[in-house]
């Protein structure tokens, strides 16, 4: 079945040329400014308060903009940043163990399974000394050494230790500090704070983005906010696959509504398993729970030998362990990669040797690290993850073992951008997780914190400007006839969920679609899978909008009729994300094809034909057109990725 059609090529045309480390500081000389005076006079919509939307408000403000912050939460502070664990990365070398930028950038890109762009991720690295200053000057409070000096730790697919962290909550503080310098803006009159709003969709006037419509979840008022450009913050995809370990209102319901008006979606199909996460106890669940990489730097990870050995771990001897990453990979050992180590996971498990009840899982063990440091020094560093695993599933995991299976926690994929993190719609920029741009095919862990705060603190900043001083933009009303279009496209679709009054809930349908995802785009996907799962994926919606039931109105607060919108985006994009995932006849970071793989199981890329960026283009639904964006590598050249 012809499942897309192909368009024309694109290419990031910001990106300057020259040597690679003078290109950020290029870019930022040759863009336009925006005098002060005229900053006061212009307005930025921001959707999202996470560290890439909170920080990027902030900032926007702080330089004079009149800024229009939105979030569906009760608080700004309750973005799912704050869940965020283990820490962030930054290449500052207080260890003195070999770290640097360009080592950052490599760790990046060969972490990435060579699918992101060299540009991009070296002013990642660049900007990442800045974000641990800036933090530290707002009072994040990072964990130090006992002779006050910030402490850093360990983190998968990096033999050096430039992660900063404050022990498991990491992204709380840094949210905090973000938080803060909102607040300060907000009490000065300079962003205006909208709360429990949610963009339903995008407005665009001659071609420009100029406004967003949005539903008060609290009244179940429709208004239509307009401005001189807006920016996406609005997170990752991750609950396309309904069991997660994002919060549950998390959704792709702005990035899509964006993407349905013409801007292209970039590498659906990369998603991340997180390999540290609790199992899944049975199907009473609607969410997982993440354990944070940084578990790793002193947890061992091991499965009996064995297969079916139901013994208590305690009972089972060293001799009749495999510590497998250790075996497996002896450069990284337990420190490998989230995409290595969760297919390791499932490998050992596919093989009968996992453990717990469901035998989905295995062991994550702190013996050794609590006799070699004691307790008390296990307590400082992981100690509310602990208390977190004990009170999820009732076992102390300082006296046995913690039982761990991987879980999907980040999407790669995203709003395709350009160099200056504008998308193909002119005026409309994405940041964070929305967009695609740092990551390639796999997320090193603690890079999501550092790429929010760098997009939001340090890069949309100066890029913004330059789009702004091209104006000065037309002023632009509510009842300008595409705002009201764009504000009755969202009236009748509303209508449209209400009107259904079908026999099934909103959750039955999201936790189907879920299981078809993870079951066929998943950890291991194959041709014969993902073609079933696109069959499934387009009945299954087409029985959403017969059956679906949505009690309540529209008139106020209508939990049911939020997630009946955000389903019905998540199978859009289901279908999207498997026919990416079916076009690339290669195994890359995240995505692991069944067909496309070395003789050892690991991930076998085909550079001659997919170094490439996917960029897709709505075109009704069921029929996406590809763009092509070719990566070229001249700084770190494509290898078999080997952590061993």
């Amino acid at each position: 079945m012809d499942l897309y059609t192909e368009g024309d090529p694109i290419a990031d045309t910001r990106a300057p040329e020259g040597p690679i480390e003078n290109r950020w500081e290029t870019r930022r000389f040759e863009a336009k400014l925006v005098n002060p005076a005229n900053r006061r006079k212009m307005t930025v919509i921001v959707v999202g308060t996470g560290l890439a939307g909170g920080s990027a408000a902030a900032t926007l403000a702080e330089q004079g903009y009149r800024v229009k912050s939105y979030c569906y939460q009760d608080s700004p502070r309750r973005a799912h940043s704050i869940a965020a664990q283990g820490g962030i990365n930054a290449a500052k070398n207080y260890r003195n163990d070999g770290d640097s930028v360009h080592r950052l950038f490599y760790d990046t890109v060969k972490g990435g399974d060579f699918r992101s762009r060299e540009s991009n991720v070296h002013r990642l690295a660049e900007v990442s000394v800045n974000i641990i200053d800036q933090c530290v000057a707002q009072g994040v409070p990072f964990a130090r050494e006992y002779g006050g000096l910030l402490d850093t730790r360990s983190f998968g697919g990096a033999q050096v230790q430039r992660t900063f962290y404050a022990r498991g909550q990491t992204g709380q503080q840094l949210l905090l500090g973000a938080y803060q310098a909102l607040e300060r803006q907000i009490g000065l009159g300079n962003v205006e704070m909208n709360a429990r709003h949610e963009m339903l969709e995008l407005v665009i006037v001659d071609g420009k983005a100029r406004g967003i419509v949005v539903r008060d979840l609290v009244t179940g008022e429709i208004s239509t906010e307009m401005a001189d450009a807006v920016v996406l913050a609005s997170g990752g995809y991750g609950n396309v696959f309904y069991l997660s370990t994002n919060a549950k209102g998390c959704n792709v319901t702005a990035t899509w509504r964006a993407h349905r008006k013409g801007a292209y979606f970039a590498n659906p199909c990369y998603t991340q398993i997180h390999p540290t996460c609790i199992p899944v106890s049975g199907d009473h669940q609607s969410k997982l729970t993440l354990m944070s990489e940084s578990l790793r730097n002193d947890g061992r990870v091991w499965v009996p030998k064995a297969k079916g050995d139901d013994r208590n771990p305690k009972d089972i001897g060293e001799d009749e362990r495999d510590y497998y990453l250790e075996r497996i990979y002896p450069s990284f050992g337990n420190l490998v990669p989230r995409d290595i180590a969760s297919r390791a996971a499932k490998n050992v498990c596919d093989e009968g040797r996992g453990v717990g009840p469901t035998k989905l899982g295995v062991y994550l063990d702190f013996a050794d690290a609590i006799g070699r440091l004691g307790r008390k020094a296990i307590e400082a560093k992981y100690g509310n993850l602990f208390e977190m695993y004990e009170r999820i599933t009732g076992e102390d995991p300082y006296e046995v073992p913690m039982r761990i299976y991987p879980a999907v926690h980040y999407t790669m994929g995203g709003l395709w951008v350009d160099y200056d993190l504008q998308s193909s719609i002119p005026g409309l920029f994405v940041i964070g997780e929305a967009n695609f741009s740092d990551h390639g095919a796999n997320r090193l862990g603690a890079s999501a914190l550092m790429q929010g705060l760098a997009d939001g603190y340090f890069v949309l900043p100066n890029t913004l400007a330059n789009y702004l001083a091209s104006g000065p933009l037309e002023k632009v009303e509510p009842s300008h006839p595409e705002a009201v279009a764009a504000r009755r496209d969202v009236e009748d679709r509303i209508a449209r969920l209400l009107a259904v009054d079908g026999d099934r809930t909103v959750d039955s349908f999201h936790r189907e679609l879920g299981q078809i995802m993870w079951e066929h785009c998943g950890m291991e996907r194959s041709d014969a899978g993902l073609r079933k799962a696109i069959d499934q994926i387009r009945a299954l919606r087409d029985e959403f909008w017969q059956r679906v039931k949505v009690p309540g109105d529209g008139e106020g607060l209508n939990q049911s009729l939020e997630k009946a919108g955000r389903v019905a985006d998540f199978f859009e994009l289901a279908e999207l994300m498997c026919i990416d995932a079916l076009h690339r006849e290669e195994s890359c970071g995240g995505h692991f094809r069944a067909e496309h793989q070395t003789p050892d199981g690991e991930a076998q890329r085909d550079d001659d034909r997919f170094a490439y960026v996917a960029a897709w283009e709505y075109g009704g639904p069921s029929e996406p057109v590809l763009h092509k964006e070719d990566l070229k590598f001249e700084y770190v050249h494509p290898t078999q990725r080997s952590y061993k």
